[in-house]
């Protein structure tokens, strides 16, 4: 068990995206010394296989025809969180404009979630771990010791997200900003397992915080709960 009493807390974090989840969680389980699992990355991955296998990620059948067939293995350090397909380390390969493209219709088919869905309550396990994602105080762990629903004002995501990317172009800004809204409408939008706040979340606006002053309030919260 870790030090604190914390070895069996699980904090899940959902929220939109770009509103600072992946930075966020990753500096609170450090901070913590807890497990750290980017649900998202696990769609992606999924996404990932089906396009390198030729599957349209359009045609819910083919792409639930095929759910079961990449094997997928999560890293869950917070320091270095890794991905992998079938051995082979698809944490960079992930986050391509095509991932980014065809996540949304991979990651509404049933399957995809059921599937996904099972792998993260069985890395979740114990306890001792933060979980980023959409669903995770809804769906996958609606008994989570805390839950946090960390959102930010949509031209602050759009910035961010561009930053990243070392672009400050305002074309590029503005193309992301509505990027995002669209991944929002389809998160929450969804029939299965749509973006939600879940019963008890705490909510979080990130827009005028910096992450240091996230990760200190999540902290802070986390620590209320052991």
């Amino acid at each position: 068990m870790n030090a604190g009493g914390m070895g069996s807390i699980v904090v899940a974090v959902d929220g939109t995206s770009g509103s600072g989840k992946s930075s966020t969680c990753r500096g609170v389980a450090d901070r913590l010394g807890l497990r750290y699992l980017d649900t998202g990355a696990m769609y992606r991955a999924m996404t990932w296989w089906m396009l390198q296998h030729g599957v349209d990620v359009h045609d819910t059948e083919a792409v639930a025809a095929y759910a079961e067939k990449p094997t997928l293995v999560s890293g869950t350090d917070p320091l270095a969180p890794t991905i992998s397909v079938d051995g082979a380390d698809v944490s960079v390969e992930i986050r391509s404009d095509e991932v980014n493209a065809a996540v949304s219709p991979v990651s509404t088919v049933p399957a995809v979630r059921e599937r996904l869905v099972t792998l993260q309550r069985e890395i979740i396990g114990e306890g001792g771990i933060v979980v980023e994602g959409r669903d995770i105080g809804s769906v996958v762990w609606p008994d989570a010791e805390l839950k946090v629903y960390l959102t930010a004002d949509p031209a602050a995501r759009a910035t961010r997200r561009a930053l990243e990317s070392g672009s400050t172009d305002a074309e590029r800004i503005a193309a992301t900003e509505a990027s995002l809204l669209n991944r929002d409408r389809i998160d929450s939008g969804r029939a299965v397992a749509p973006l939600t706040m879940a019963d008890g979340a705490v909510h979080v606006d990130s827009t005028d915080l910096t992450l240091d002053e996230v990760i200190d309030l999540v902290a802070g919260l986390v620590a209320e709960r052991v």
